[in-house]
């Protein structure tokens, strides 16, 4: 099994989202987040002064999906996410070793 997890913008969600399901893809997890990467932050305006944030906000996606799944995911969440521009994100890939639903004690693909 694999771990995806895509930190991407907020307004992309939905559309990832929409794409996951309509690809078969159905469960995720979504967490908001904060981070910097080579954008190292932005300048906005606040009362006529500029200020830097450093850490710019993002949304974690976070799907498990077997081995074979994988490639077929990340596309359909480089399609979903993709703008052009600096700050589109990260994808993260990692292997499961183990996966469990609590309801019925299934494991591994069967828990998926």
């Amino acid at each position: 099994m694999k771990k995806i997890e895509a930190i991407v913008r907020h307004h992309k969600l939905e559309e990832i989202r929409d794409a996951l399901v309509g690809k078969g893809f159905h469960g995720m997890t979504i967490c908001e987040v904060q981070g910097f990467g080579r954008q190292k932050g932005r300048s906005e305006m606040y009362r006529g002064s500029e200020y830097t944030v450093e850490f710019v906000p993002k949304v974690k996606v976070e799907v498990v999906v077997p081995d074979a799944s994988a490639s077929a995911v990340i596309e359909v969440i480089v399609a979903a996410a993709k703008t052009g521009q600096v700050g589109d994100g990260k994808i993260f890939v990692s292997d499961l070793c183990q996966a469990i639903r609590v309801r019925t004690g299934e494991a591994d693909d069967a828990a998926l």
